[in-house]
């Protein structure tokens, strides 16, 4: 009986339409669309009846269809989640505010908590068992997520026990998976003792533990429960519990549902195609306790069993609706059931993510965990397995082992008799056991999956390797829901295919190759279809068509096949068979084969498109019959061919008609059936026959093309337009035409740049001229850059985003392929025509023109071969040439897409998306440093300075490099033969996330290389370009991958010799790599013993080659183990051939890619011990390896610009740990110092000060540790680490042991002094009660001044003379008469002596450039020519002018003599005597006795002891020694002249320090001069006891002129510590490190512009730098921060105020307190300031009366104000007659550092340390020679070039002004030590300084040296550009690493 819905019904069923859930917890709630009226079905009764309206007619049954899918689905919604409550009723409070449960049912499965989903927006149902223990009411059927067991707590433990056990019993143990433990508590109850006893005592994990309110009404209580129970449901992952209760009867039977939770909730998808599937579904199937099924075989699981009848065991849903809805109900109950099984297998494979958000090539473009060989791995794993074993050219990827859910194996005991036994044995009716039967996933089943769950990318990745692999390619695709058909055309377009083919022309056999891609192949194509289920396998068959050693095509009889497939019936595969050209080839062209899966009679428009598109059909039938014979029909009476296979016929092929063939398989092999088809099809296409082309696809009617998505279109779109451009014009023309940058004009400017490094003739022009050509070049470029094809690329680059921008370049790419492919293939016969045609000529020996004619030919034909080679790295080529040359011109930037500024940024997130960069142009062979900086500037930028692991490679031509990398990490370098890897190239690889926390590093930066000993290039320039390019990339990489290729030694030994040359130079300059050898294409890499050999064959090579390359490079090494790290064991990998068999037809061989596999974990294991490097480093790796590899001494050339400024950076940090020692010892000595002066301490202990400064000494070791452990280049810091913690050390005790030499003087001169000093206390104790006796009788004479004075005198003289009875005074020296005395002594003349010292000549005796007049001249005198500097290709320069006649000589010494001492004799004359070389050791042998003289002078004790003429009798007689042992090593020898005028020059010199240390001598210990000193001050004291004065007054006024002068002395001292201090923090060029003191010694120079300063800086540079550090501190002090110096001033006065006035008021209050006197007073007094104040205790012996001491402090108080007052005011000049002077203090830091200097241009080395060895004395600005006087050998041509240019150049030196030998300045190493320690890098900045320097002082350098800038060494007039400011601006450009 039918009913009606009423309107209330029909409302609510369209309410629940629009609140249904998709699955999913946090998906939102997606709505349907409302069903329109006309198409509403009502309801039926519980039979499920449904009627359409009668207006509904046969047209729109699919309609009415959609209304009852939509109906359906409405009325029944499947809960998110169901969740059943067990235990106790009190558990919890049931009401309407539980959100968990607010009603008191016992059991409702059907309805949705509505609390719950307020809350979270779930359908979840509540099934309440709390109290039950009837299992009979629990609801049947029903699927369970969870079972919550509730526990009270307090009782928790009994309940709990009752609960599981009641749980166990009713539904077995394997429910437990699905429990949850809950304790409930009251509101103010703790329950965490309560978690702690269950967990304790339960098999439970933590997580599966949870506690609540009994009230259950907090929401974030409860949606915490929600959270750990989706956890819960997640693990058990596709598993929940199917609601059957076990049968005690039967042994508990344990029955789950294996059932996913995810397939029962509602799928999007269902939403918008079929929404009642899921209901039909739910009534269609019963849910059973056994799962296994049968399904029918592979072959026959097309034939597709529609379902009779929807139902199930408790209802139906009977639809009679009118038309097809039977049918239609098929069709229905067919698609959920591949619904089902799609998202089951999707399940299995863990997949369901990738349905919405698919796997991308991204995903793989990561270093994940290693992949593991022939090891079983579980289905959840088989997906990720088949596509990484895929990407590694893994055939065997199709079979993967899988576990087995259940593996172990039901082994009953034998029950019976032998006789039963056998009896059961051999029937057929018992039950076999099932537990074997479980079937893991089909292989294709796995490969489709992945496909489905792949985006267009990863498809077309996927399908190239499966094509390289040798498998047929889906070609039609059924989607698995909604069984539309898809053609995946975009898949195929990376795919190219080669073959040869044969054809008979004039009786020969003609082979002809072709490359082409698939997709633009005309080929035949031959399709293979089934009808039925026949007993042979079509897929089998055609694999022996095919190539019968692989299976092309996937049959049944596959390792691997099961049963049951569900995703392969229905789908076309196609293979194509591409022949060798031998005489074996199955067929002579190449040929598609095409496979339609299943029975193609339930796939009718599959089999349409394929009979359509084929040029053969192919027809398997098991018989004829009436199914099959329609189709067969339709095809006979077609005009394509046919050839029908019966299975149940006999007898061979049989042409019924032409082209119609039939043939039986009844009782035949495989191999005949196969042979005689092959026959058949050869037959038929050697006549006429219709084509096929991949890309016809598109224009098939009724199928989806991948291709046709919007994206996809648009991409194309825009690379067609580019590519539209480059229509009509020959490849070979498009890079000249369009791509212009990158060709002649790149070529040229790098062969020019690299001519600067080989510079040749006038050094200087010629570089100046290569500078401006470099300049044209990038003009020339910048003129004709951005052609229209390049704007519209960039502009596309720029404004597509997202997989626009991806697709356009594939397109692009793609359309590139096949632009050139008719070309190339022209070319190529073009190239075999004419090369067989030489071959021909060669073998008549035929020597005529035509043979060269030909050669030229055919070298044209190569030319235009290497022309035509083109593709995208082409265009980001040209991007970068483009960049350069608007960066080199500094070209103002553009707005918009094509604006040139922002390529480096496109193509940083190209290199980040995981496309190749090229590193290295392999046309030009020159690297785009430029462009690559800052291309991987842009990458820092996005991804930050990311640590990289650099893996390069290395190998010959074609040896398989780039296929063996894009195995090991799915790259795309490029690997055919016909296009090598030219250059170099880059890709980042991502490591994982759970692969980090193995490594320290974040990616691998792969670089892969062009083969070394190409055959392009010949002899020397081959050997030349792999040296540069093994070195380069050996340089770079962390690893180095060599890869040899067979077992040809000759071959091995040419890429070893270089290899091994290659990491010799990485050692020498520091850099330590490690390698890996792969030996591939090895015949038989299983042969231990072989392997053995061939080990040991290859160490013994690689020692030779050591030993060669050690001597190539001028090092120690005798096997290659000394070279770098290598275990012959370890190192060396072999590896199968690449092919298994022969190509094109040869799949990769299986063991290649277990090859690969094991080389990448022997790379990552090694890798895991390396931190990589960081990016930033990396950037500058590449310029200082190719700016080296610029000049041909590489070793010498390398600059490592990261570890200079990684140095430079320590050399900062050291100066600061030394100053902070310094500054502390400072202090220590002035404490002491007081100490000493006070008399509290007469010794001073080595331990004592190490102690004093072990405090500050530990901070810095501590802070040296944090810094040589935390800094981010710590890998770089430890090679210096040891050193830098030695110096440190050695600095402090060097501080220690010079503090205590002074600490020590001073003791000596107090010692020294103590019998003076207790004379003066005695004589101020009498003078004092002297006067006091006289001024109490002279008291009413007070005022009378004259007679005061006058009885003063009286009193003074005597005893004045008392204490100077027995003394004399002090003399003052008496110099100039002491130094003729010494002179004289000494046996000079004293008129020479007089003249010399009357004409002050010998003051400038350090500063006199040529001394001539100082030498005697011999007969024997033989001088040669006088330079040392020759140009190499300069032969008239080379040896000279020969020498002068002795009357010449003699005649100029006469004009000497006659003119007398003038200006003249101290420059050199154009026609000088005396060779530079001499000069300049006359002068090194004043610098070195001047040296000398002082620190000896210094030593002597002068202001202890007092001055000695001694002193100067031991200086000229050390000088007159250091000239007669000078003169002995010459062949001339020097005037007395030159003795006496050094020995007065060093009198002059030491006079200064003697003078002031004799004064300081006479002041200590003249008691003269002491008493002279203090008569005033007594006079005073004598007036105030006259007038009457207290002895508070006198004995105040006493104190304060004590304190007055110890004040001014400690404030004086302290300012000069502090402002030191200060200065080298504030002042920039004193906290930095020597380097920028000299810059800004230099920037001082040019400011002021002072040629004299010049001078002084160049002989003299530490001289100059003190100067300039005197008068930066006077500046500083006196005029730039004047305010600041006196705040410090100000500041130490005030300390010094506060310590006396606190001495005073604890001194008052101690004597106050105990009743003291004023000797007690005193001695308190001053014991509190002797730490700090230098203070004599004053005897109170004669102020006994004194008896106010408050008053005594009043009067030293009014005394302090005046004194702070004076001393507030004092002048700053004051501290240069202090102890501690802040310009002494600053200079003693600061140079203490080297001073060595350059061998050609005297430029200082500057290097913080002092001995800095083993590192070689550097500095960055040379500067030109002929500044330090340097002219070529007979020329009065000064030198004009620069160091840094002369090493690069083909110039010479000679050694010595007298040597005939000449050295190339390329090994200047070579010309002694004093060369060899100079490290002297080829520079081509433009070190603008020194050139403004030689033009705006060309005047001044020409008079001083009297020698011109001419002829070789004119100035350049580019130089005279250069202003001031751009000179100093460089400076700091030089600098700056």
């Amino acid at each position: 009986m039918e009913e009606k819905c009423s309107d209330n019904e029909v409302a609510e069923t369209e309410s629940e339409a629009k609140s249904v859930v998709p699955s999913g917890t946090d998906e939102n709630v997606e709505e349907l669309e409302e069903i329109p009226a006309e198409n509403k079905l009502d309801l039926g009764n519980e039979h499920g009846k449904a009627q359409q309206s009668d207006d509904n007619d046969e047209s729109t049954g699919a309609q009415a269809v959609a209304s009852v899918e939509a109906t359906l689905s409405n009325k029944k919604v499947m809960p998110d989640l169901t969740l059943v409550l067990i235990g106790e009723a009190n558990s919890i409070e049931i009401g309407p505010k539980n959100i968990l449960l607010d009603h008191e049912e016992q059991t409702n499965g059907e309805q949705f908590s509505t609390p719950l989903y307020d809350l979270c927006g779930r359908h979840i149902s509540i099934i309440n068992l709390l109290g039950l223990q009837n299992i009979d009411q629990f609801p049947s059927n029903q699927d369970i997520h969870a079972f919550l067991l509730l526990l009270p707590n307090g009782h928790h433990n009994s309940h709990y026990h009752s609960g599981v056990q009641w749980l166990e019993n009713c539904f077995g143990k394997r429910l437990m998976a699905h429990v949850m433990i809950v304790v409930t508590h009251e509101s103010e109850e703790k329950c965490e003792s309560s978690l702690i006893d269950l967990k304790a005592n339960s098999g439970f994990v933590e997580k599966r533990f949870h506690t609540c309110n009994r009230g259950m009404m907090d929401e974030q209580e409860i949606a915490a429960l929600l959270k750990i129970i989706d956890a819960m449901v997640s693990e058990n992952g596709p598993y929940c519990h199917s609601g059957v209760m076990c049968d005690e009867n039967e042994g508990k039977k344990e029955c789950m549902d294996h059932k996913s939770h995810r397939e029962e909730r509602l799928d999007p998808s269902l939403c918008q195609h079929s929404p009642t599937e899921e209901d039909i579904e739910e009534n269609a199937t019963a849910i059973k306790c056994d799962p296994v099924k049968r399904p029918a075989d592979d072959e026959q699981t097309s034939d597709i069993r529609s379902e009779q009848s929807v139902a199930t065991e408790k209802g139906t849903f009977n639809m009679d609706i009118s038309g097809n809805m039977d049918t239609m109900s098929e069709e229905f109950s067919d698609g959920i059931k591949r619904k089902r099984q799609y998202q089951t297998l999707i399940g299995k494979l863990h997949l369901e993510e990738k349905l919405q958000e698919k796997l991308s090539p991204a995903n793989f473009l990561k270093l994940g965990p290693p992949m593991k060989q022939n090891i079983e791995v579980s289905e959840k794993d088989v997906a990720y397995t088949f596509f990484q074993r895929l990407m590694m050219l893994d055939y065997r990827a199709r079979y993967i082992p899988t576990k087995k859910e259940n593996p172990e194996v039901n082994h009953s005991d034998p029950v019976g008799t032998d006789v039963d036994n056998f009896e059961d044995f051999c029937s057929t009716n018992d039950d076999f056991d099932q537990s074997n039967l479980q079937t893991h996933v089909h292989p294709m089943d796995v490969q489709m999956a992945v496909f489905h769950c792949s985006d267009s990318f990863f498809k077309q990745n996927m399908i190239t390797k499966l094509s390289q692999c040798q498998y047929a390619l889906p070609l039609l695709v059924s989607d698995p829901v909604t069984m539309d058909i898809e053609c995946p055309l975009w898949t195929f377009k990376q795919i190219r295919k080669t073959w040869k083919m044969s054809e008979m022309k004039d009786d020969s056999n003609v082979v002809t190759m072709k490359s082409m891609p698939i997709c633009k192949a005309e080929t035949p194509m031959v399709s293979f279809i089934r009808l039925g289920l026949p007993s042979l396998s079509k897929s089998q068959l055609m694999n022996t068509l095919i190539n019968d050693r692989h299976n092309t095509f996937f049959h049944r009889n596959c390792p691997g096949s099961t049963k049951s497939r569900h995703l392969m019936d229905g789908v076309a595969e196609i293979a194509w068979y591409c022949p060798a050209g031998k005489p074996n080839d199955a067929f002579t062209d190449c040929i598609a084969f095409c496979n339609l899966h299943g029975d193609a009679l339930s796939f009718e428009k599959q089999r349409e498109i394929l009979t359509d598109k084929s040029s053969v059909n192919v027809v398997l039938v098991p018989t004829m019959n009436d199914k099959s014979s329609a189709v067969i029909s339709a095809l006979y009476k077609c005009a394509k061919p046919l050839i029908c296979l019966i299975a149940d016929s006999d007898g061979g092929g049989v042409e019924q008609k032409k082209g119609k063939y039939k043939m039986g398989l009844n009782n035949r092999s495989q191999s005949e059936v196969s042979e005689e088809l092959r026959k058949i099809i050869g037959k038929i296409l050697s006549g006429s026959h219709s084509l096929f082309q991949l890309e016809s696809m598109n224009k098939v009617c009724g199928i989806k093309v991948d291709e046709e998505d919007s994206v996809c279109q648009k991409g194309k779109s825009a690379a067609m337009k580019v590519m539209g451009l480059l229509q009509g014009i020959e490849v070979s023309k498009i890079k000249d035409t369009y791509l212009p940058c990158q060709g002649q004009l790149w070529k040229e400017w790098s062969k020019i740049h690299k001519e600067l490094y080989r510079l040749k003739g006038n050094i200087e022009d010629d570089k100046v001229q290569k500078q401006q050509k470099l300049m044209e070049k990038r003009q020339e470029q910048v003129k004709v850059s951005l052609s229209e094809p390049m704007k519209l690329f960039i502009e596309s680059l720029s404004t597509l985003l997202g997989k626009e921008k991806d697709y356009f370049l594939k397109w692009t790419a793609i359309l590139i392929d096949a632009l050139s492919t008719d070309d190339l293939s022209s070319i190529l016969q073009d190239y075999d025509t004419k090369w067989a045609e030489v071959l021909a000529l060669k073998k008549k020996h035929d020597k005529t023109e035509l043979l060269k004619a030909k050669h030229t030919k055919l070298d044209k034909i190569s030319t235009k071969l290497q022309s035509a080679t083109f593709g995208l790295e082409h265009i980001f080529r040209e991007m970068g040439q483009i960049y350069e040359a608007h960066e080199s011109l500094q070209k103002p930037t553009k707005g918009g897409p094509t604006d040139w500024s922002k390529y480096p940024e496109l193509a940083a997130e190209l290199m980040i998306s995981g496309h190749p960069m090229e590193l290295m142009d392999g046309d030009a062979g020159h690297v785009p440093l430029t462009w690559i900086s800052r291309l991987l500037e842009e990458v820092i930028k996005k991804l930050g300075d990311k640590r990289v692991f650099v893996l390069s490679v290395l190998g010959i031509q074609s040896s398989g490099k780039s296929t063996m990398l894009n195995a090991m990490f799915g790259l795309q370098f490029a690997v055919s033969a016909g296009r090598c890897t030219k250059g170099a190239f880059m890709q980042l690889v991502e490591v994982s996330e759970e692969m980090k926390r193995d490594f320290k590093f974040d990616y691998i930066l792969v670089v892969d290389t062009e083969g070394l000993r190409a055959l392009e290039l010949e002899g020397n320039a081959t050997l030349h370009h792999d040296n540069e390019l093994a070195t380069f990339v050996v340089g770079l990489g962390n690893m180095t991958l060599i890869n040899i290729f067979g077992e040809n030694p000759a071959e091995m030994q040419d890429v070893l010799q270089i290899v091994v040359q290659a990491f010799m130079r990485m050692k020498k300059i520091k850099l330590s790599p490690s390698c890996v050898f792969v030996h591939q294409n090895v015949t038989d890499i299983g042969a231990a013993e072989k392997n053995m050999d061939g080990k040991r064959r290859l160490q013994e090579k690689l020692d030779d080659m050591a030993k060669l390359a050690a001597k190539e490079e001028g090092c120690d090494a005798e096997c290659f183990s000394d070279v770098i790290a290598f275990d012959v064991q370890k190192d060396v990998k072999y590896f199968a051939q690449l092919w298994e068999g022969s190509p094109p037809m040869a799949p990769p061989n299986p063991g290649y890619s277990e090859s690969v596999q094991e080389l990448k974990t022997i790379i990552m294991s090694k890798a895991k011990e390396c931190a990589g490097i960081p990016l930033s480093q990396f950037r500058s790796k590449i310029q200082d390896l190719w700016q080296a590899l610029m000049n041909e001494q590489f070793v010498f050339s390398f600059k490592n610009t990261l570890e200079i400024a990684v140095y430079r950076k320590l050399e900062v940090e050291y100066g600061n740990w030394t100053w902070k020692l310094r500054s502390n010892m400072l202090t220590i000595e002035n404490e002491l110092h007081t100490e000493i002066q006070n008399r509290k301490r007469d010794t001073v202990e080595l331990t004592y000060l190490q102690q004093e400064v072990n405090k500050t000494y530990e901070e810095i070791k501590k802070e040296m540790t944090k810094y040589f452990d935390d800094d981010r280049d710590k890998d770089m810091l430890v090679q210096w680490r040891g050193r830098f913690e030695e110096k440190i050390k050695d600095f402090r005790d060097e501080l220690v042991k010079g503090v205590k030499r002074k600490l020590d003087e001073v003791i000596q001169q107090k010692k020294a002094c103590k019998k003076l000093d207790d004379k003066k206390t005695e004589f101020e104790n009498n003078l004092l009660q002297k006067s006091k006796e006289l001024a109490h009788k002279l008291k009413d004479q007070a005022k009378n001044e004259q007679e005061l004075e006058k009885q003063f005198n009286s009193v003074w003289m005597g005893l004045v003379r008392q204490l100077t009875a027995d003394t004399k005074p002090i003399e003052d020296i008496n110099y100039d008469q002491d130094q003729l005395t010494v002179l004289q002594d000494l046996g000079f003349e004293w008129s020479l002596v007089n003249d010399c010292k009357t004409s002050g000549e010998y003051k400038n005796i350090s500063e006199v450039y040529d001394y001539i007049r100082y030498v005697f001249l011999t007969k024997n005198n033989n001088f040669p020519g006088t330079s040392q500097q020759s140009e190499g290709d300069d032969e008239k320069n080379t040896k000279g002018q020969g020498n002068h006649s002795l009357s010449t000589l003699w005649g100029s010494l006469k004009r000497i003599f006659s003119s007398g001492p003038t200006q003249q004799m101290k420059r050199i004359t154009s026609n000088s005597d005396l060779p530079y070389e001499e000069q300049k050791q006359i002068r090194s042998l004043i610098d070195n006795v001047e040296s000398q003289t002082i620190n000896l002078i210094k030593q002597k004790p002068v202001a202890s002891r007092g001055y000695s003429p001694t002193y100067l009798q031991e200086v000229a007689y050390n000088v007159k020694e250091k000239v007669t042992e000078f003169e002995s090593k010459k062949k001339y020898s020097l005037k007395k002249e030159f003795t006496v005028d050094l020995s007065l020059y060093l009198f002059d010199r030491a006079w200064t320090w003697l003078s002031q240390s004799h004064k300081e001598f006479k002041m200590n210990n003249d008691v003269h001069s002491y008493v002279d000193s203090k008569k005033m001050q007594y006079y005073r004291v004598f007036q105030n006891f006259c007038k009457g004065s207290s002895s508070a007054v006198v004995l105040g006024e006493l104190i304060c002129d004590e304190l007055k002068s110890s004040t001014l002395e400690a404030v004086c001292n302290n300012t000069a510590i502090n402002l030191a201090g200060e200065i080298r923090c504030s002042f920039p060029a004193f906290n930095g490190n020597r380097l920028n003191l000299e810059k800004h010694v230099l920037k001082s120079l040019a400011e002021k512009e002072d040629f004299n300063g010049f001078i002084t800086y160049k002989r003299h540079p530490r001289r100059q730098v003190k100067n300039f550090i005197r008068e930066e501190v006077q500046k500083y002090i006196f005029t730039d921060n004047k305010g600041k110096a006196l705040n410090i001033l100000k500041k130490n006065v005030d300390d010094i105020k506060n310590l006396v006035r606190q001495a005073l008021h604890d001194a008052t209050k101690k004597v106050e307190t105990n009743g003291g006197d004023p000797d007690m007073w005193m001695a308190t007094f001053s014991s509190l300031l002797r730490d700090k104040l230098t203070f004599d205790k004053i005897c109170c012996q004669n102020f006994s009366d004194l008896n106010s001491f408050d008053f005594l402090k009043e009067e030293i108080e009014k005394g302090l104000e005046s004194i702070v007052t004076e001393l507030s005011c004092l002048s700053l000049d004051k501290m240069d007659k202090s102890r501690m002077k802040p310009d002494q203090i600053l200079i003693d830091q600061l140079c203490n550092c080297c001073w060595v200097t350059c061998p050609f241009c005297a430029a200082v080395c500057t290097n913080t340390l002092e001995d800095h060895s083993p590192d070689k004395h550097n500095v960055p600005f040379h500067r030109p020679s002929g500044l330090k006087g340097f002219h070529r050998r007979g020329t009065e041509n000064l030198v004009i070039d620069f160091c840094t240019t002369l090493v690069a150049s083909n110039s010479v030196f000679y050694t010595s002004h007298d040597s005939e030998v000449h050295i190339p300045y390329k090994e200047y190493h070579k010309g002694g030590e004093k060369y060899a320690s100079w490290k002297i890098t080829p520079d081509e900045s433009k070190l603008t300084y020194w050139k403004w320097f030689v033009c705006r002082f060309q005047k001044q350098l020409e008079d001083h040296y009297q020698l011109k800038f001419q002829g070789s060494g004119e100035i350049p007039s580019e130089w005279r550009n250069y202003r001031k400011q751009e000179a100093i601006d460089s400076l700091d450009e030089t600098c700056n690493v």
